[in-house]
C-alpha cells in the first residue's frame, strides 16, 4: 500500500487483508511501529518520539478517514 501521508522521514501506511485490531503502520527508513486507529496505542515495532510526534497529531486528525480506509481495504467476506 502506498502511502496515506508522509511527513519528512517517515509515512503512515494501511495495507490490505491485515489483521485486527484496525491500525496502521508507521515507517521510516530506520524503525517502524503500528498504532490503533482507535486510541492510538502503540502495537509494536520502535520509533523515535520526536519523529512521530507530527504523523501522530495528523493521524488523531484524520480518525474517521484511517478507520474508513482500514474498512474498505481489510473488508471480510461472512
Amino acid at each position: 500500500m502506498p502511502a496515506l501521508k508522509v511527513f519528512g522521514r517517515c509515512k503512515i501506511a494501511i495495507y490490505a487483508d491485515d489483521h485486527n485490531p484496525p491500525h496502521f503502520h508507521l515507517r521510516a527508513r530506520d524503525w517502524t511501529a503500528k498504532f490503533a486507529i482507535k486510541g492510538y496505542r502503540h502495537l509494536a515495532g520502535a520509533y523515535p518520539a520526536k519523529a512521530a510526534k507530527e504523523a501522530l497529531r495528523w493521524a488523531h486528525e484524520h480518525e474517521q478517514d484511517l478507520m474508513a480506509t482500514w474498512t474498505k481495504l481489510n473488508e471480510r467476506e461472512s
